[in-house]
């Protein structure tokens, strides 16, 4: 049997089993991280049993290395350097976007969504909701808003963020 999926470590309805190809298009969709991707392969060819095939890297196909001792090790020692590699990159791009937005506020760049701009009837329907005269989900269809949007203009307007 031939699986395209990732497969946890859920042992109480196994869907991979001794035996059984697991192909993924890439070594990331193993996990997240050095450790990750190393435990979920070795969970896969050694507890279950189970071959792994990375289709964008040939030389990570465990099905072909069942026999030979030579080839199931540069595959092991393929995926160790990958899967570091892999990690390394991910760690540099979260501290290159990190200093690139401490770059740009610095410049007065404001990050997120724009400010939304209180609506034109903005101080009469708050009134009306805060005297208790309308309910709230009234007030948020009377001011086109969203329940989310409409309490981050209340704690705005009261002054509270």
């Amino acid at each position: 049997r031939t699986w395209n999926l990732l497969v946890g470590t859920d042992t109480s309805a196994p869907l991979l089993r001794k035996g059984d190809l697991l192909v993924v298009l890439s070594l990331d969709r193993l996990g997240r991280n050095y450790t990750e991707i190393r435990k979920q392969w070795a969970y896969i060819t050694t507890e279950i049993g189970a071959d792994i095939k990375v289709l964008d890297m040939p030389l990570l196909d465990t099905s072909t290395a069942t026999e030979n001792l030579d080839k199931r090790f540069i595959a092991d020692l393929v995926l160790q350097i990958l899967s570091y590699t892999a990690e390394k990159e991910r760690t540099n791009i979260r501290k290159r976007q990190a200093q690139g937005i401490e770059v740009a506020r610095a410049h007065g760049v404001k990050m997120g969504r724009p400010t939304k701009d209180y609506p034109e009837n903005w101080q009469t329907v708050y009134i009306k909701w805060k005297q208790n005269q309308i309910l709230a989900v009234d007030a948020m269809r009377e001011l086109n808003l969203t329940k989310p949007t409409f309490y981050r203009l209340v704690k705005r307007y009261e002054g509270k963020d």
